[in-house]
């Protein structure tokens, strides 16, 4: 009898058990298959000479771009105000860039570019550093870059902002932005960020906010030269005929006053949070201020600039090669000659959830 006792009493335990298991699969089995490794090749120096530029380019070896990013090394004094970000932009092959044509102009790209240029100065600290963030899902598994561009800015310490918007039914990841030509040194980007087409493209994605469609580049003439002056924004969203429903990208976003002194920089950093999702992009900007409530305005100097917007750590120092850890992202601005009042520094971090 004692053993029959103890032969129902585990019997019993082991429905107990089992019922319990049934319980916990759904919860247990949902899990995040979002990821990114951050690859970078290092620093390219330059330029050597001034109105010039240098392209340096970061590869997926695996995975896809779902955004990138770049970093200079500026020097000290006052050359180091000539160094400046042309472009963080992602390319077919490490070199051919999207300037033709608008709409969808790429699909499933591996490359990212870092495109530094030059004003009125230079000297033998200057260096970009490109970021490449290598993508991974086991939902989205395509990518298509979608490109915008407006003429201009042609005037000095004026705005030229375009927008590109992801397809329908698609989800943004992140975006870049572009100007040319390089032998106009006061030429430069000055934002590249986030939003959902509210103010067509002027206001920037909120922290907090979830699945923006849309990404806006903001040029900025400092002395007014014009040589068929463009502005390029560049969109990374998930490919077509993937069921997004379930997916969240959410936005993280920070602001600071300045730099406001005359050639003096300032760093922000905003990152992803434990429930937000994996760091997939980020942007950056020189402003006005209040970009996420006013449309678009830009700095107080005709000088100021971008010298970085990357992926990072906490403190704001760019991770290293093959990370996969990654959860902030900072934006790295500079003034030129002169001083710069009322104006302030913008990052922004896109965090993705797959929801598989």
């Amino acid at each position: 009898m004692r053993n029959m006792l103890l032969r129902r009493s585990a019997a019993g335990k082991a429905l107990v058990v089992s019922a319990l298991l049934i319980l916990a699969i759904p919860g247990s089995a949902y899990a995040n298959t979002v990821g990114v490794t951050v690859k970078t090749p290092g620093a390219t120096s330059g330029p050597g000479s001034t109105f010039s530029e240098i392209t340096t380019n970061a590869a997926c070896s695996s995975g896809l771009i779902s955004g990138g990013g770049i970093n200079q090394a500026i020097g000290t004094g006052t050359s180091s105000n000539g160094n400046k970000i042309n472009g963080t932009s992602p390319s077919p092959n490490g070199s051919t860039e999207y300037l033709g044509s608008t709409g969808v102009v790429g699909t499933d790209v591996t490359y990212w570019l870092g495109i530094g240029g030059s004003g009125g100065a230079v000297n033998a600290s200057f260096s970009s550093t490109p970021y490449a963030m290598c993508f991974s899902s086991s939902l989205i598994n395509h990518t298509q870059v979608v490109m915008n561009k407006v003429a201009g800015p042609t005037t000095s310490s004026t705005v030229g902002l375009v927008t590109a918007t992801c397809p329908a039914n698609t989800r943004l990841l992140g975006g870049g932005a572009r100007i040319t030509p390089a032998v106009v040194g006061s030429l430069k980007p000055i934002a590249s960020f986030n939003d959902s087409a509210h103010g067509y493209g002027q206001k920037a994605a909120a922290d907090g906010e979830t699945n923006p469609d849309s990404w806006s580049a903001v040029g900025w003439n400092g002395g007014g030269g014009d040589s068929g002056n463009t502005t390029y924004a560049y969109a990374i969203c998930s490919g077509n005929n993937i069921d997004i429903s379930g997916t969240t990208v959410k936005v993280r976003f920070s602001e600071v006053s300045g730099p406001t002194s005359a050639t003096s920089g300032a760093t922000v950093t905003v990152g992803c949070g434990q429930n937000d999702g994996k760091l997939v992009s980020g942007g950056a900007a020189i402003s006005g201020g209040s970009v996420t409530t006013t449309n678009f305005t830009g700095p107080g100097s005709p000088g100021d600039h971008l010298n970085g917007s990357y992926p990072s750590d906490s403190g704001g120092n760019p991770v290293a090669d093959g990370t996969t850890t990654a959860s902030y992202w900072s934006a790295f601005t500079h003034t030129g000659g002169g001083s710069s009042p009322n104006t302030y520094s913008d990052a922004w971090a896109l965090c993705a959830d797959d929801g598989v």
